[in-house]
């Protein structure tokens, strides 16, 4: 009778496994594709390592602090959010290599750190990958549209300046509300303007703190692994993790 039990218990045990690993395989098979495609542009679709050199020379030759100076970036236009004292993110940026100069007992004035950024910002060349990749997803169907931390007016430049304008259906700034990522008031803004549920768009971006939001919000979300850069480890993960955008376009034909 024991060993009868025990065969019983066995059978269960392997039925209730098969069943959970069915329901795994059959909640991921019927996930739904998205409809729309959200990309953040700096870093994600254009490439940031050609301002080393102007960063560098503003910085007397420290091209290495050109992380640093994009994360305080970052970290200045959250303190304006959290404050309520918006300023475009040229400004902020300009002010935060101020501050990484200072740190760093550099010299430098407001006309040097405007000439480091603004022209080189504008002119960022896209990632190889990018081009092809966005025209596979666009002829997959798939609707894309651009959702950034600088202003309209840059984003559109910079489009123009890499010949990304064609592959997308809309550019949202966040300069319309002035609330900077990674806020979730600025992914569930620009699900308003799209007239879309959060599971029903995906961001993409190559930065933990911009995939961890959105995640947050709500949305599918895809960390594209650009070189340098990684996943924040206390956030949700992401539900893709890619190389390129061509992965990304075999990952969701």
């Amino acid at each position: 009778m024991p060993l009868l039990k025990s065969l019983k218990l066995i059978s269960l045990t392997l039925a209730l496994g098969a069943s959970l690993l069915s329901s795994s395989v059959n909640a991921e098979e019927s996930k739904e594709k998205p409809k729309v495609l959200i990309f953040d542009v700096n870093e994600t679709l254009l490439d940031l390592t050609s301002m080393r050199a102007s960063i560098g020379e503003a910085l007397g030759g420290r091209e290495d602090l050109l992380p640093l100076w994009f994360s305080t970036m970052l970290h200045n236009s959250l303190v304006d959010t959290v404050t309520g004292d918006y300023h475009d993110f040229g400004q902020i940026g300009v002010a935060s290599l101020a501050m990484v100069a200072n740190n760093n007992n550099i010299k430098i004035t407001n006309e040097q750190a405007k000439t480091a950024i603004v022209t080189p910002l504008l002119s960022l060349p896209p990632h190889s990958d990018v081009k092809d990749g966005l025209a596979k997803l666009k002829a997959q169907g798939y609707k894309l549209v651009s959702l950034t931390n600088s202003s309209n007016k840059g984003v559109k430049t910079q489009f123009e300046n890499a010949g990304l304008l064609s592959y997308f259906d809309a550019r949202y700034s966040i300069e319309d509300i002035k609330i900077y990522k990674p806020d979730l008031r600025a992914y569930e803004w620009v699900l308003k303007k799209l007239n879309v549920a959060p599971n029903e768009a995906m961001m993409i971006a190559a930065h933990g703190w911009d995939v961890a939001g959105a995640k947050q919000a709500g949305l599918q979300t895809t960390f594209i692994a650009r070189p340098g850069k990684a996943l924040y480890p206390l956030a949700k993960k992401p539900d893709h993790v890619v190389k390129d955008l061509h992965e990304l376009a075999a990952l969701l034909k």
